[in-house]
């Protein structure tokens, strides 16, 4: 149970189960998107009655508040969109608003307990799930024949059935799916390049705000890198734990072996920083709780 005490302010370390609401509080919140929490007891009348409270507008985005991989999130852009979306659900969700910035990245940060600094170690863009057209194929044979939308095909159908039949112009791009998740036919790109020391300095500024946290990744969204460098307009639409990956290691063309190397070296910080924080008086998490709770979060 090492890792529980690399982020001693996440539950285990933030390898599963920790609250997303409970994490985005925890962040400055002016880097925070317009968030509500929804307990799974709330009446659907209340949850409209919420929405309209917090101001939020048509789509936002639901989700779980404990899950992982783009379980359940959905982008919600109607009333009855919502009400279908609730049906059968019993678990708490969060209601966040859609940021509609050009740029979504996941940057991993971490730092020693002690240091005053820390580090980028990995980045990487997100390209949402599209298709392109070409004047003479239909949006739903555009979609058939897109490799990274192979596992969601009835969904997506779904999803588009209003426009299934519409041919769009050559060049002509739609978005099919606005999450950005691997599993979702998201495309991740290498962006280790774009690492510099301004963007170190401000993720050491926004973490350190953060209690208990110095390993993990930041998914964000902002609208340029020049706000991105400038530390403006960034919003941080989940923060992660120990479970993060490494996300650059996932482009087409990074190679499979240093793709393990980056796993096992950020696997050794996750060590590194654990014990110097047990040694600092943070004690290691029951093994057998966490056992407990992972067989229930499996079966969940």
């Amino acid at each position: 149970m090492y890792f529980s005490t690399a982020n001693p302010g996440m539950k285990y370390g933030g390898v599963m189960g920790e609250s997303k609401y409970k994490v985005l509080c925890s962040i400055p919140e002016k880097y925070v998107p317009n968030t509500m929490f929804i307990s799974t007891s709330t009446s659907f009348s209340r949850i409209v009655s919420m929405i309209q409270e917090y101001g939020f507008r048509y789509p936002f985005i639901i989700k779980p508040d404990v899950g992982e991989r783009g379980r359940n999130v959905e982008m919600i852009s109607s009333e009855n969109e919502l009400k279908a979306y609730l049906e059968g659900k019993s678990e708490d969700l969060i209601v966040q608003e859609f940021i509609n910035y050009t740029l979504e990245f996941g940057i991993m940060y971490h730092r020693l307990p002690g240091d005053t600094r820390g580090k980028v170690t990995s980045m990487v863009q997100k390209g949402f799930l599209s298709v392109c057209g070409d004047g003479k194929r239909t949006i739903q044979q555009l979609i058939e024949e897109e490799i990274r939308a192979s596992n969601r095909i009835d969904y997506l159908k779904n999803k588009h059935k209003k426009n299934l039949n519409t041919v769009m112009d050559p060049d002509e791009q739609m978005y099919l799916e606005p999450i950005g998740n691997h599993c979702r036919g998201t495309t991740f790109y290498n962006a280790n390049h774009m690492i510099n020391e301004k963007l170190i300095t401000i993720f050491d500024q926004i973490a350190r705000q953060i209690d208990g946290y110095f390993y993990g990744r930041f998914d964000i969204k902002v609208p340029s890198l020049d706000d991105l460098y400038a530390g403006e307009n960034i919003k941080i639409l989940e923060l992660n734990g120990v479970s993060s990956e490494v996300a650059h290691v996932y482009d087409p063309d990074y190679k499979l072996i240093q793709a393990y190397k980056d796993i096992f070296r950020h696997m050794k910080f996750i060590n590194i920083i654990a014990k110097k924080n047990h040694a600092k008086g943070y004690a290691y998490d029951s093994l057998w709780m966490f056992l407990r709770d992972l067989k229930n979060h499996l079966r969940a």
